[in-house]
C-alpha cells in the first residue's frame, strides 16, 4: 500500500486531502503544529486504518521512519488575517518548511507536491492568469510574506527537481471554500456566511467590484489527487474559472441563508487583488479535470455545515 506524508494535514484543505487519499487506499501520516489547523478537522479519520496524526512543526527537522511514496507540503497560514498576525511563521514554513519537506521527498525518493497559490500572481496585470504569467507582487507589502514565501517555495522546489532529480509537482491553488473553514480567518466566504447566519452586517471591502473565482473543496481535491498521481511537474493552476464580484458573492450568500443582514462597506486592504481568475487549460488537457460543483450548490453545502456547527461559528480560532 502506498504511503503519503501530508504537512498541514489538519488544516482546512489538508484535512480534505487526507480523507481523499485514505479513500484511495493510500496510508496517511498527517503532520501539523496546529498553528491554524486543529485536530478536530481530522477527528473523524482517527479510527480509519492507515491514518496517523503527529504534532510536528516542519520548520524543525522532519524524521519519518519507513517508506514514503508521496510528500504533500500543505503547511502554511493561508488567510490575510493569519499571515498579518503570523508573518515570520508564514515565511519560515514557506522557506525552511519547504526545504525540510523536499529533503524528506529526496531521502525517500517520493513524489513531492507543493501547495502554491494564485497569490504568486499578486495583483495581476494579465487576466485570466495562465501559469506562464510571472505575476505582479509587492514584496514589502503586508501580503508579501505569503506571496513571496510561496514564490520562494516554487523556486526551491524547481531547484530540487533540476539539481537532485526529485519528482516534484507545483500546484497553484485558487480561492477554495467548503466545510471546515475557520469562520474568523478573514476570507470572504466564511466571513460572509458567519455574518449572514448571525444577522450581522456583511462587511464588503471597497465597493465590492473586485472579483474572485472560488472553487468548492471537493473539486479542488479531485484535481490535486489527479495531479499527484500524474507525472506532470507544473506549475499548474487548479481552481474554478467562474469569476464573480465580491459584492455579488455577498448578496448571493445573504439570499441563500435567508438572512436580514445588510451590506456594510469597509476600507479595502492594501494590495488586495483587483481580479482573480485561473486559466485552467493545462489542467483540462493534462488531467482531464475541471470543476463540477456549481457556486450555489457549493455555497449551500458550506452554509449547511456552518449552521450545523454553531460552536465553530462562535469560536475565534
Amino acid at each position: 500500500m502506498a504511503r503519503a506524508v501530508v504537512t498541514g494535514g489538519a488544516g482546512f484543505l489538508g484535512s480534505h486531502l487526507c480523507e481523499a487519499l485514505l479513500d484511495r487506499d493510500i496510508e496517511v501520516l498527517c503532520l501539523d503544529n496546529f498553528l491554524t489547523g486543529t485536530p478536530a478537522n481530522v477527528a473523524h479519520l482517527m479510527e480509519r486504518p492507515g491514518f496517523r496524526l503527529v504534532r510536528a512543526d516542519v520548520t524543525d527537522y522532519i524524521h519519518v521512519p519507513g517508506p514514503v511514496d508521496f510528500v504533500l507540503h500543505f503547511a502554511s497560514p493561508a488567510s490575510p488575517i493569519d499571515y498579518a498576525e503570523l508573518p515570520i511563521a508564514t515565511m519560515k514554513v514557506g522557506s525552511i518548511g519547504t526545504l525540510h519537506s523536499l529533503g524528506l521527498a529526496k531521502e525517500k525518493e517520493a513524489r513531492f507536491l507543493l501547495a502554491s497559490t494564485s497569490e504568486t500572481y499578486g495583483d495581476p496585470l494579465v487576466h485570466p492568469q495562465p501559469e506562464t504569467y510571472w505575476g505582479n507582487v509587492n514584496p514589502v507589502g503586508p501580503r508579501g510574506v505569503y506571496d513571496e514565501a510561496k514564490r520562494f517555495a516554487e523556486a526551491l522546489t524547481s531547484a530540487y527537481r533540476r539539481t537532485h532529480g526529485v519528482d516534484t509537482a507545483i500546484v497553484r491553488i485558487f480561492n477554495t471554500y467548503g466545510p471546515r473553514m475557520r469562520p474568523f480567518d478573514g476570507r470572504a466566504i466564511p466571513t460572509f456566511i458567519r455574518q449572514a447566519l448571525a444577522g450581522e452586517p456583511i462587511t464588503v471591502a471597497g465597493d465590492g467590484s473586485q472579483t474572485r473565482s472560488v472553487c468548492y473543496v471537493s473539486d479542488l481535491v479531485e484535481g490535486l489527487i489527479r495531479f499527484l498521481l500524474s507525472a506532470e511537474p507544473g506549475p499548474m493552476n487548479i481552481g474554478n474559472p467562474y469569476e464573480i464580484p465580491v459584492l455579488e458573492l455577498a448578496q448571493r450568500i445573504v439570499e441563500l441563508t435567508g438572512s436580514s443582514s445588510v451590506i456594510d462597506f469597509i476600507p479595502r486592504p492594501e494590495d488586495d487583488p483587483t481580479v482573480r481568475q485561473p486559466d485552467i487549460a493545462l489542467a483540462r488537457r493534462a488531467l482531464g479535470w475541471e470543476p463540477q460543483v456549481a457556486l450555489d450548490d457549493g455555497l449551500k453545502r458550506t452554509i449547511d455545515w456552518f449552521a450545523e456547527h454553531p460552536e465553530v461559528a462562535g469560536a475565534r480560532s
